[in-house]
């Protein structure tokens, strides 16, 4: 008898490519995953009504979509052993975010540090009830197919903490201690918790414009890393730099497979014996060639044209079914039978 593997689930916003910073936040570990566990990846179009309500907008949304589907395809995800859902059609997910925005408060909802910094970053002054109960909606994506596991990137681990309360509320009130009809997932944070943006601002991001998409091009690549921020007190190569949280090191480490040369860098920049020049143009060669596989798969998927659609209907599928055993334990847990058998 086979034991069923436990189960991730982790998505996307469709607000556009991705990046270096999704790659090391969360991509990379749901590959390495994949034959662990029972995978779930989705795109969430529904969550990109919290923050892009403009019909312009909204209408880039199909395209963002394929973007994204084809990035996960392309850095290693096998749609043969996980399955890959669009969130809207699966509509479970929105009546669950109704049962559980009821075993959370809003001053609970208030307090999570991540949508103090998307107000900041996006300039709005009263979040819409929609921002507000963003992890509401998150934890009824988790659980719609009880999850064990979320890969998130570090500014997305106080949401999983609301969806562990909620889980745990509804245990607590609902199932017996034994046997709870809802798992508390755990955040998993990848080696790079969060990548600084090329700007030196804490986090590389769209919406700031200062991050490496997994798409671009060598040249742009080039043109990115010699914009870099660097150590503001160096003004001449023979002036000794500091490595410790400078974000072309920060890059180096992450995404440059010759050690050796790091480590070469790294000493002499400390010594005032190389310049930024050539840090730069040898992290610029690193990332191409960390990207250069990457594109070309995109380029091979991106030649089939019903390849996201085939894909997101197959998981969405998968993930319907399992929404509905959740459901359907959720309203028995609870006593609301009338019209299920």
């Amino acid at each position: 008898m086979t034991t069923a593997r436990p189960r991730i689930l982790t998505g996307d916003r469709p607000t556009g490519k991705m990046h270096l910073g999704h790659y090391v936040g969360t991509l990379k570990n749901r590959v390495r995953l994949q034959d662990e566990y029972e995978c779930f990846f989705f795109v969430a179009d529904l969550h990109t009504l919290t923050t892009r309500l403009e019909r312009d907008k909204l209408g880039e949304t199909t395209q963002n979509i394929r973007d994204v589907v084809l990035d996960n395809l392309s850095v290693g995800i096998d749609p043969q052993r996980s399955h890959y859902i669009l969130q809207s059609l699966v509509p479970q997910i929105s009546e669950l975010t109704v049962i559980f925005s009821n075993l959370v408060t809003v001053p609970r909802l208030q307090r999570v540090p991540n949508l103090k910094d998307v107000m900041r970053d996006l300039e709005i002054e009263q979040p819409s009830m929609g921002l507000l109960s963003y992890p509401v909606l998150q934890a009824a994506d988790i659980l719609h197919v009880r999850a064990n596991l979320v890969p998130v990137g570090k500014d997305q681990e106080s949401h999983i903490e609301v969806t562990r309360e909620i889980a745990r509320r509804f245990n607590n009130l609902y199932a017996d201690e034994d046997n709870p009809v809802l798992p508390e997932p755990e955040a998993l944070i990848g080696d790079v918790p969060t990548l600084v943006g090329l700007d030196g601002q804490a986090k590389a991001s769209k919406s700031l414009g200062n991050a490496i998409f997994l798409a671009d091009d060598p040249k742009t690549v080039e043109e990115k890393v010699r914009g870099m921020y660097t150590d503001p007190n160096r003004i001449r190569a023979d002036i000794p730099g500091r490595v410790e949280g400078n974000p072309v090191f920060i890059y180096h480490d992450a995404f440059n497979d010759d050690v050796a040369e790091v480590n070469d860098l790294k000493e002499r920049y400390q010594h005032g014996k190389v310049g930024d020049v050539e840090v730069k143009r040898k992290l610029a060669a690193a990332i191409n060639r960390f990207l250069e596989p990457i594109r070309t798969r995109r380029a091979e998927l991106a030649t089939q044209p019903r390849l996201v659609e085939d894909v997101l209907a197959a998981g969405s599928e998968r993930a319907r079914t399992e929404a509905a055993e959740t459901l359907y334990r959720i309203r028995h847990a609870m006593g609301l039978t009338w019209g299920i058998t």
